[in-house]
C-alpha cells in the first residue's frame, strides 16, 4: 500500500485531517521546509506532524517524510508520455504501437533501475551465492518469466528450477535444502499461497528474495531482502502485463549479472568450455559466427584481471 493510500485510509484528528490535506494537494514546495514551517502552514503544532508519523507506522516525522517524498518522485518520474495500462489505442498502426511498445520497455527499465537500492540488490546477490540451490515460486505468469533465469543461473553450475506444478509448493517449500535460497514473485505481494510459503521458508531459515510492487506489503516486509519491481500498472484493466513482465524480466537478468560478476573469469571459461561442447549451430552472418576461443579468451585477458 502507498503512502497516499494510507494516509487517505487512517483515521485522523480533524487538526491531523487538515496536515493531511495538505500534502495530499502539495506534491511540491514543502519537502523543503521544516517540521515547524509545515506546522504552521496550517495553524497546528509540530506534534501533530510526528503524531501522524506514527499513526503512519514510521517512527518519526523525518522518516515519513523521506519515504513519501521517495514515492513522489517515483509516482511521478518516467511514464509521463505512456500509460502503462493502455500504451496503444486501437487508432494506431502496426509500427506506432511497435514504437509505442518500444518507448514503454525502455521506460519501464529505467523505472525499475530507479528503485533499485545498493544495499538490498547486494544482500540478494549475497544469498544467491551462497545457496547451494535456488527456487522460485510465483503465480503461473511470473513462473513462465522465471525459467529463463533457472536455464542460465543452472548452466551456470548454480542449481535453480521453478515451482510449476499446481498444488506441490508447499512440499517443494518443506523439502528445500537448509543450503537453499528462495525468490518469490508477487506483483502485489499479498498473494495468500505466496505468504503461506513464505511462513514455511522461514520457519526453515531458508532465506527469501521478495520481488514486488513499491509501497507496504506483507511480502515485503516479511521477506530477507526486496527488489521492487515497477509498479504503474492495474491490476486486470490494461491491455496486457508488459510493464510488470519487463520488470521482472530485468530484475533476474540483474541478479544472473551479478551472481555472474562475482567470478567472472571462472565462469565465461565454464559457459565457454561446455558451450564448445554442447552447442553445434552453425551461423553463414559474420556478425553472429563464433570465432576461436582462444582469440575469444585472449581477448579476454587485455581487460579482465586475473
Amino acid at each position: 500500500m502507498l503512502i497516499q493510500e494510507k494516509m487517505q485510509q487512517t483515521h485522523f484528528s480533524s487538526s491531523e485531517q487538515q496536515v493531511i490535506d495538505y500534502l495530499l494537494s502539495h506534491t511540491e514546495g514543502w519537502q523543503d521546509q521544516t517540521i515547524k514551517e509545515i506546522a504552521n502552514q496550517v495553524y497546528t503544532h509540530p506534534s501533530t506532524l510526528i503524531r501522524i508519523a506514527k499513526k503512519l507506522g514510521y517512527s518519526g516525522w523525518k522518516e515519513l517524510k523521506e519515504a513519501y517524498i521517495e514515492e513522489i518522485t517515483y509516482l511521478t518520474s518516467h511514464f509521463a508520455t505512456v500509460d502503462a495500462n493502455f500504451p496503444f489505442d486501437q487508432s494506431d498502426g502496426v509500427m506506432s504501437i511497435a514504437s509505442k511498445i518500444g518507448t514503454l520497455q525502455k521506460m519501464t527499465i529505467d523505472d525499475t533501475l530507479s528503485l533499485l537500492h545498493h544495499d538490498e540488490l547486494q544482500k540478494a546477490k549475497q544469498y544467491l551465492l551462497r545457496a547451494d540451490t535456488v527456487k522460485l515460486f510465483g503465480g503461473n505468469a511470473n513462473t513462465l518469466i522465471s525459467q529463463e533465469f533457472a536455464l542460465k543461473m543452472s548452466r551456470l553450475g548454480k542449481p535453480t528450477s521453478v515451482s510449476t506444478t499446481f498444488g506441490e509448493g508447499m512440499y517443494e517449500a518443506y523439502n528445500l535444502p537448509e543450503s537453499s535460497c528462495a525468490i518469490l514473485i508477487s506483483y502485489t505481494g499479498e498473494n495468500s499461497y505466496l505468504l503461506e510459503l513464505l511462513t514455511v521458508l522461514q520457519e526453515r531459515k531458508i532465506p527469501v528474495i521478495a520481488l514486488t510492487s513499491i509501497g507496504t506489503n506483507q511480502l515485503a516486509e516479511k521477506s530477507n531482502c526486496t527488489l521492487r519491481m515497477t509498479t504503474r500498472e492495474r491490476l486486470y484493466s490494461k491491455i496486457g502485463s508488459f510493464t510488470i513482465n519487463t520488470s521482472i524480466c530485468y530484475l533476474l537478468d540483474v541478479l544472473y549479472s551479478c551472481v555472474f560478476g562475482e567470478h567472472y573469469r571462472k565462469n565465461f571459461n565454464h559457459i565457454l568450455n561446455v558451450s564448445q561442447r554442447v552447442d553445434n549451430r552453425r551461423s553463414t552472418s559474420e556478425i553472429i559466427r563464433e570465432k576461436n576461443p582462444q582469440d575469444v579468451l585472449n581477448a579476454l585477458d587485455s581487460w579482465i584481471p586475473n
